[in-house]
């Protein structure tokens, strides 16, 4: 498949943002049972995980174990999704947000570059929360695809019910990848993702679960991802 035209690329990229505005948030590591707040600006985040039909008009690759243009993107690692973030973000006349070194497998964010980037946990689940503190923003199996309706594979992206921020799928069907290592200290470069996927059990899919892998290495059939960035503007 070809590219698609940069003009129709606006268009569909400017509607799938959804204004996240500005707030706080609780985090916590079970593991640690660290607990703290963050502040979040207001930012623009994707109503929907990136699709197939998406990551292929923009890479010409589709990676994904589970074929369809309407499902999430899938066994990407999180250089895989930071990488198609610079490349949208190059095909819309964007600055980039990462600089990558594949030799040396570093990346350093541009943070105030208006570019796309993957969200930060913090605002990945404050996004996924919309305002409250809850750990689900609806009944399960009304807002997630999971184990125990998932037909053992992912799902189209949008047919359940969205947060009251008009987000599709933070929880359930795809784990998605975010901006952060998650403790440099013990696990290196490994970076977060959140939400839980299609193969999970309940108790897994939550907006404060938290999971972490190897940035280069790890893909696997339930992890994608969504983008975020810091402004519309062109």
């Amino acid at each position: 498949m070809k590219a698609i035209n940069k003009k129709v690329e606006k268009q569909v990229i400017d509607e799938l943002l959804v204004t996240i505005p500005t707030g706080k948030v609780n985090m916590r590591d079970d593991r640690t049972k660290e607990i703290w707040s963050v502040d979040i600006n207001s930012f623009e985040l994707s109503q929907i995980p990136v699709t197939q039909e998406l990551y292929k008009a923009i890479t010409d690759k589709n990676p994904s174990t589970f074929k369809g243009d309407k499902l999430p993107v899938e066994t990407v690692s999180w250089i895989d999704a930071v990488n198609f973030c610079n490349e949208l973000s190059e095909s819309l006349g964007r600055w980039k947000c990462y600089n990558i070194d594949f030799a040396a497998e570093k990346v350093t964010l541009n943070a105030k570059a208006n570019g796309f980037r993957l969200p930060t946990e913090a605002e990945w689940q404050y996004a996924c929360q919309a305002g409250t503190k809850g750990i689900r923003y609806g009944e399960l199996n009304e807002v997630a695809w999971f184990k125990d309706n998932s037909h053992n594979q992912t799902q189209e992206v949008g047919q359940k019910k969205p947060n009251e921020w008009g987000l599709y799928d933070m929880l359930g069907n795809v784990w998605e990848w975010c901006s952060d290592i998650y403790d440099e200290s013990v696990y290196g470069t490994y970076r977060v993702f959140r939400g839980g996927g299609w193969y999970d059990h309940e108790r897994s899919v939550m907006a404060t679960t938290r999971r972490r892998s190897h940035p280069f290495s790890f893909k696997i059939e339930d992890l994608g991802f969504r983008i975020a960035t810091n402004t519309k503007k062109y």
